[in-house]
């Protein structure tokens, strides 16, 4: 079966290499918020064929960052993530998803992000994300090494 990416979806490269395994992912920044998108592939699905949860959960997380990064200009480290799973997506289909920032404070990111294939929404997420300032970015990289 041919997939049609939806118009306006463009690939999205550049993620980390988590993130670049399980897609590929597409985005549509012609939209307010972005668009996200991918087609739930075999590899996506559990034992009975649908989605994975922690599939959906990351999908969202990482629409959730590009948000946070989006309206603050700096990255953000996932703190809390809480799920709400309200329809299964079965292999083939097309996921779409947007996140928006609700509030910030210090450098506190709150935010929220809906899944869905079509009209039926499948997964609602609310999260909090930490802000990484520079020196917390060179310790970590530090740490790498």
């Amino acid at each position: 079966m041919e997939r049609v990416v939806p118009e306006g979806f463009i690939l999205n490269e550049g993620r980390g290499p988590y993130t670049t395994h399980n897609g590929p992912f597409y985005i549509n920044t012609s939209n307010d918020p972005w668009l996200h998108g991918t087609f739930i592939l075999d590899r996506h699905c559990n034992g009975a064929q649908i989605a994975h949860g922690g599939m959906l959960m990351s999908f969202a997380d990482g629409i959730c960052g590009h948000a946070v990064y989006k309206e603050t200009r700096t990255a953000g480290v996932t703190i809390k993530l809480n799920s709400e799973f309200l329809s299964a997506v079965r292999t083939g289909e097309w996921l779409e998803g947007y996140a928006k920032v609700n509030s910030t404070k210090d450098d506190f990111v709150f935010c929220e992000s809906k899944l869905y294939v079509g009209n039926r929404d499948v997964l609602l997420v609310n999260s909090i994300f930490k802000l990484r300032t520079n020196k917390e970015q060179k310790k970590i990289i530090k740490k790498r090494r």
